[in-house]
């Protein structure tokens, strides 16, 4: 079993809000982050991403690395907070930079009731799912800065998959 930062301090300081746990997490921490929201059991997310000196890139904007290092985990961490009991992890991760990040960014993430219905349904029946979620990073302008589309993999425990399944296989 790896190491996994997260599920230790879980065990060891419950009494740590998930919130916290997150802007803790060692990349996270270095980013600055902020959890604003974790709304209805990670239905709603909002976290602000801070443009510093690090953040910056030579434009003055932020790096499309930051954007991308926030924005991968979070449908598959939805999706494995509201599918508790599968394996979860990001199947393919597409970003459209379509303005600069030239403020503090807002990553804003929902997850539709018509598309969670979709999801159980299809787990009902095939026991696993590939769902794409769209979200984006916003700026204090409240435009879209960052369009994301994140393909997670749901998959029942052991699942080992087919070799169309698994990228990594010949």
């Amino acid at each position: 079993m790896g190491y996994n930062f997260v599920k230790l301090v879980q065990r060891y300081l419950p009494f740590v809000a998930e919130e916290r746990l997150l802007e803790l997490y060692p990349p996270w921490w270095l980013m600055r982050i902020k959890v604003k929201s974790l709304a209805n059991h990670w239905r709603q997310v909002r976290i602000q991403l801070p443009l510093t000196w690090i953040s910056r890139n030579m434009g003055g904007s932020m790096f499309g690395g930051f954007q991308a290092s926030l924005a991968d985990p979070i449908a598959p961490l939805a999706c494995a907070k509201v599918f508790p009991g599968y394996q979860v992890w990001t199947r393919h991760l597409s970003i459209d930079f379509m303005r600069p990040g030239a403020t503090d960014m807002e990553l804003r993430f929902d997850f539709p009731a018509q598309q969670e219905e979709a999801i159980r349904a299809e787990l009902a029946v095939r026991h696993r799912s590939t769902p794409t979620f769209e979200y984006g990073l916003y700026d204090s302008h409240n435009r879209l800065c960052t369009r994301v589309l994140c393909a997670v993999a749901i998959r029942p425990p052991g699942y080992q998959g087919k070799a169309q399944d698994n990228p990594s296989s010949g």
